[in-house]
């Protein structure tokens, strides 16, 4: 690098982290070079917290300087970039993004490019699905783009971590580009299998750069408490002790709330943050990032993109299904401090929660043969609540469905206008060989990640060695060892708050679509015609009531006298307005006593009569094995 690139990229560096005498991480200033002075197809895999949008900033600024055209970033954590994008802009680098959160802003933005006012535009990969961004923003800039990056590249390997399916669309992309376009793509997470994939997508001349994996700072400890009582007890005990701020990691958005609630009523400040939290999450990485929490009790929606180099420590209130997501998560720990911890409590159900992400990340051949056969007999297509009336699968999970039938190439089905039509090509074999390969790949590193959790020590090491790394020495900090046994006298309180904890149950606000409007019903539901907010004392076998619900319905054909006492603390807890005046029941035609007797003894202890004011004519099928709205509402308002 010439010595006033070198000085200018150094320049930019500082304006951006804000630190007047900050220095490159190795590996950073070369990388910056090859991409100025070496076009190419490059690839960087460097740690967490390394500073690859630094790079790639920093390598935007000296093209457009330089009279280059913009640069396209393609990344997955648009949401997640605030912190970087916010230093770009110190740098005076022009970021302008287009996704999901700002639609009202396309038109504008996409003016702005066409004209050259934005250095670098950052897009989702989903946006390379949309025909109209394709054909009437990228077209016009193509030719000109100076640079092409691709982050979190991982997610573009069926073998990562994070697959994401509309990364496939940029194999096309990157066909189409020419030869001697640059091309930059980064990662945190890539071990030898997904760089060989990422080779067949980025090309065969990919020049791969990788950095360390080794985490000196960080001292990881696994331990196995059994029940979610004593994971929470332990919580409770041992967050207050361990010096500055965190996150606690959970599986499930519900466990993440319950998590949250435990520990501020234990008088620890945490908050949940899920991909519920909405528009509040901003607010909530900056209550963090301030030391104004102690801990963000998140799912893996707090995940790549988020930096507190200060993070004091990452706890995992279960396994995560993989050593890479598990290496991504717990390196957010530590990045600028000289010690911090990284725990791993396990726990009996955590591997019923990954094997049902493992089961539900492909649909069955039953989901595709059931979309195919619904689009067969509807030559002129079905929009997706079409497909939802048609078919008896989740809308979800046809969202699934269609999604990765349209991304394969050829696509057996396209999207025209509101409604996905069959095309010529059938559905190839090689997709089920890929997704059996990915099911596979996954119960290998949930394998994996048990073996984790017993070992006695060294466990960096064994991090490294399964990202493919060289391990060599590696040095644990001088923290103490956390204690593994947990306060009975807590773990008694954790059940009595898991006994104690229920679950709203929200009121719908919208007919479902398609199916009521042959009653002239469609849209918002009138307010004086909706529900109001209700409760519910569990979920089907959770850590609360949920087993004693399993056992009562299937083992013992009657419901525990416990279960009608915490309906009843739960009620006189709520204390609904108005009050309810009498207590009745959806009689069940397969269980009638079961669940008449319950409502009976529910309203003797409440001191209301029971009426028994509804009666089914029909047998119809259970409301549970009906797989969305559409169809449940089909059920209802049959002959």
């Amino acid at each position: 690098m010439t010595t006033y690139l070198y000085e200018r990229s150094l320049e930019l560096l500082r304006v951006g982290t804000g630190i007047p005498d900050a220095q490159f991480r190795p590996g950073q200033e070369e990388a910056i070079h090859s991409i100025i002075e070496k076009p190419g197809r490059y690839l960087v895999v460097q740690k967490t917290g390394w500073g690859k949008s630094f790079v790639y900033f920093i390598a935007t600024k000296l093209l457009r300087e330089a009279g280059q055209g913009p640069v396209v970033l393609i990344s997955p954590l648009l949401a997640l970039m605030r912190n970087q994008i916010a230093a770009a802009q110190r740098m005076g680098v022009r970021a302008k993004t287009i996704n999901s959160d700002n639609p009202d802003s396309w038109s504008g933005i996409e003016a702005a490019v066409q004209q050259g006012e934005v250095d670098i535009l950052l897009i989702s990969p989903e946006r390379l699905a949309n025909e109209r961004f394709r054909s009437e923003v990228l077209a016009h800039i193509a030719v000109s783009i100076s640079l092409l990056v691709v982050d979190e590249a991982h997610c573009i390997s069926d073998w990562g971590h994070d697959f994401r399916p509309h990364y496939r669309l940029l194999q096309h992309t990157i066909e189409a580009l020419p030869a001697n376009m640059r091309l930059l793509a980064t990662t945190a997470t890539a071990n030898n299998r997904v760089i060989q994939d990422l080779q067949n997508v980025l090309g065969p001349n990919l020049n791969v750069s990788r950095g360390e994996l080794n985490r000196p700072s960080l001292k990881l400890q696994t331990m196995r408490l059994a029940s979610q009582a004593e994971r929470l007890a332990w919580l409770a005990k041992q967050l207050p002790a361990v010096p500055g701020s965190g996150i606690v990691y959970t599986l499930t958005v519900r466990d993440a709330v319950q998590v949250a609630e435990w520990l501020a009523l234990r008088g620890v400040h945490a908050v949940a943050y899920t991909g519920d939290s909405g528009s509040d999450r901003p607010e909530l990485e900056q209550a963090l990032l301030d030391n104004r929490v102690k801990a963000l009790v998140a799912t893996t929606a707090l995940g790549m993109g988020f930096d507190k180099p200060d993070l004091g420590f990452v706890v995992h209130y279960q396994t995560p299904g993989s050593v890479v997501a598990y290496y991504q998560q717990v390196g957010r720990a530590g990045r600028a401090l000289d010690a911090a911890y990284g725990i791993l409590l396990s726990g009996t159900e955590e591997n019923g929660i990954n094997e049902y992400f493992i089961k539900t990340a492909f649909p069955t051949r039953d989901e595709v043969q059931q979309v195919l056969t619904a689009l067969e007999t509807s030559p002129r297509g079905l929009s997706l609540p079409g497909l939802m009336a048609t078919i008896n699968v989740a809308k979800g999970r046809i969202e699934k469905t269609i999604d990765l039938l349209s991304l394969e190439s050829p696509a057996p089905i396209v999207k025209q206008g509101t409604k996905w039509q069959l095309t010529a090509t059938n559905l190839s074999e090689e997709f089920w060989q890929r997704a059996q390969r990915l099911i596979d790949l996954r119960h290998a590193e949930q394998r994996q990640m048990q073996e984790y959790v017993d070992l006695p020590a060294g466990h960096m090491a064994y991090l490294i060695r399964a990202l493919d790394g060289e391990p060599g020495d590696c040095p644990v900090p001088d923290l103490p060892d956390l204690p593994a046994t947990v306060n009975q006298g807590l773990v008694r309180e954790a059940v009595a708050f898991l006994r104690r904890a229920s679950l709203p149950v929200e009121p719908r606000r919208q007919w479902p679509l398609d199916c009521m409007q042959a009653y002239g019903l469609k849209g918002l539901i009138p307010q004086i015609l909706q529900a109001e907010p209700g409760k519910t004392l569990c979920t089907w076998g959770d850590a609360g009531w949920g087993e004693l619900v399993r056992q009562g319905k299937d083992r013992d054909h009657h419901f525990a006298d416990d279960l009608v006492e915490a309906c009843v603390s739960m009620i006189r807890e709520w204390n609904p307005q108005p009050a309810p005046m009498w207590v009745t029941c959806i009689p069940s035609l397969r269980a009638p006593i079961l669940v008449q007797d319950f409502a009976e003894r529910l309203a003797q202890q409440l001191g209301l009569p029971f009426l028994a004011v509804m009666g089914r004519s029909i047998n119809r099928p259970p409301q549970r094995v009906m797989q969305n709205s559409m169809q449940q509402q089909s059920i209802r308002a049959g002959p």
